[in-house]
């Protein structure tokens, strides 16, 4: 029972973790969507891709951010020193913004065609394709850090 509560608490914690993360990620890509196309013309689509820095500088954020908190709040220290540990996490969390970018664009392109209206503020169809990709990929980010990275 108490493994059971323990692994319970753990995937409570990952989902904070994520969520604050997501938090930061979204609302540092909200930033980089509103300034960088004032610096860089070609921020809102780039040869087919729309907001690409924005999408790896906000994504970077959230992945710097989701490994202290993983650290510090959801997993334990695995068999991996902590040099091969953040590698590790880099190169998975490097493989998932990939699929993540993947996502957003697939999202943006055909999924979310259009912003949501809440009545005191508007939801972008950028950010709805974020937020999505974010909620997506997640799920196998959680695996594959719980499995292979701190695995102790």
């Amino acid at each position: 029972m108490k493994e059971l509560l323990l692994k319970q608490k753990q995937v409570l914690l990952f989902v904070i973790a994520g969520g604050l993360s997501a938090v930061i990620e979204i609302g540092s890509f909200k930033i980089f969507s509103v300034y960088l196309p004032l610096i860089f013309s070609g921020e809102n689509n780039y040869y087919g891709i729309h907001f690409p820095l924005s999408n790896i500088f906000s994504t970077s954020c959230g992945i710097i951010t989701n490994y202290f908190l993983s650290i510090w709040f959801v997993f334990e220290r695995g068999k991996h020193s902590k040099r091969k540990e953040f590698a590790y996490f880099m190169f998975v969390s490097f493989f998932s913004t990939l699929l993540s970018l993947t996502f957003f664009q697939l999202f943006f392109r055909f999924a979310f065609k259009e912003n949501i209206d809440v009545g005191f503020f508007v939801i972008s169809q950028a950010v709805i394709s974020k937020t999505a990709a974010i909620l997506l990929v997640s799920v196998l980010n959680y695996s594959v850090k719980k499995k292979v990275i701190f695995n102790g």
